[in-house]
């Protein structure tokens, strides 16, 4: 969680001050194209823009006041950096295991490429954040499909590793869940939903200009009488497909998996109780209040709750782009919970570079804590790795 502290802090400390200068009445006029959606332009800023304190006329302006779009960019970046450095460290130990490779790691593994597909897309939106979007029409749907697929796999690969772990530890048993065909089959099937999933926005998607902003924007641009049912189902599809739903898999699995260890006197499995409340502990820390503030701002614009400042609108919308950035944050948080608290994995990491040349021979034993004269090393292959 220090990784959490740490980027939450800078972006605390780069928002500006300088609130009385951007609040400008920006929308006191249109020149949008015919097609174009202004109701929906309104909505991508996640406000229901009320009207201003001052004026019985003018709306709010999209400019949020006092945050700090470098400040975003700069923290983007910053998760980019970790989150490519650990994800990759990650598919490293696990491709590098020719023997031993349980199931749990080949999911691991997949979550490690899902984080860094997610993670690739970041230098491009703290572009969009401080600039508009630059990069034309075609990268705003790739990378926007990349986005929302990387999303999708990620959530699901972690409700696939919680379904392992109740089959090792509950029902203690690998039968099924690290048999390797059926796992590829499974991590295969995950990838394809998430691809479906992700077309809707890959496909509404597209570049545009706003000139009350005065930059492109990269949005789904959505028309019609039928736009407001998009809007409020691509809300829906990502609120349970991508968040409550895995996280009910995760609790049920889990909460079994906690209730299991509590009435074993195994001291190996005690230990790996840790990692699997730092797991759950992290997803809905990272992603909690981000689904939160999205379904807070829904029902402000789908009129059930009534915002009349600007005030009100801007604190909505602060909170939007911090819990995103929190969420954000999430493909960098991972390798430190599923892999990097594990002894197991640290010591593999220790072996893989040693047999490289990396590292010498003497800071090898130095550094590892094995079990492997332990009972519960003759298990591995039933607590992977990350345990």
């Amino acid at each position: 969680m220090k990784l959490q502290l740490f980027i939450v802090s800078v972006l605390h400390y780069l928002v500006l001050t300088n609130q009385e200068d951007e609040k400008t009445q920006a929308l006191e006029s249109y020149d949008f194209d015919s097609d174009f959606d202004v109701d929906y332009f309104r909505s991508i800023f996640n406000s229901s823009l009320p009207m201003d304190d001052n004026s019985s006329a003018s709306p709010c302006s999209v400019i949020v006041p006092g945050l700090s779009s470098l400040g975003l960019m700069i923290t983007y970046i910053i998760v980019f950096v970790f989150s490519m450095v650990g994800n990759s460290v990650v598919v490293y130990v696990v491709v590098y295991m020719k023997k031993g490779r349980a199931s749990t790691d080949v999911y691991l593994m997949h979550l490690a490429m899902a984080d860094l597909l997610f993670c690739l897309t970041l230098p491009f939106w703290a572009v969009n954040v401080h600039s508009g979007w630059v990069f034309g029409n075609f990268l705003c749907k790739l990378l926007s499909g990349f986005q929302e697929a990387a999303v999708y796999s990620g959530v699901f690969l972690l409700a696939c590793i919680s379904v392992d772990r109740y089959f090792a530890i509950v029902r203690a048993t690998r039968v099924f869940s690290s048999h390797q065909l059926m796992v590829n089959m499974v991590c295969g099937i995950v990838w394809l939903v998430a691809g479906i999933l992700a077309l809707p926005v890959a496909i509404q998607r597209e570049s545009i200009m706003a000139e009350d902003l005065g930059q492109t924007i990269c949005y789904e641009n959505l028309t019609g009488e039928s736009s407001d049912h998009w809007r409020v189902g691509l809300r829906v599809l990502r609120h349970t497909m991508g968040f409550f739903l895995p996280l009910l898999v995760m609790v049920i699995c889990y909460g079994w998996v906690v209730v299991t260890l509590f009435h074993t006197r195994n001291l190996q499995k005690h230990k790996a109780m840790r990692v699997i409340m730092a797991v759950v502990l992290g997803f809905v820390l990272c992603w909690l209040p981000y689904n939160i503030s999205i379904l807070i701002d829904t029902l402000i614009r789908g009129g059930s709750i009534e915002v009349n400042t600007c005030g009100t609108h801007n604190r909505v919308q602060a909170a939007l782009n911090v819990s995103q950035v929190l969420a954000f944050m999430h493909c960098a948080v991972n390798p430190l919970l599923y892999a990097f608290i594990g002894v197991k994995f640290r010591n593999q990491l220790l072996f893989a570079l040693y047999k490289h040349g990396v590292i010498s021979k003497r800071l090898r034993m130095a550094h590892t804590r094995g079990s492997v004269n332990s009972i519960a090393s003759l298990r591995s292959r039933n607590t992977s790795v990350t345990m």
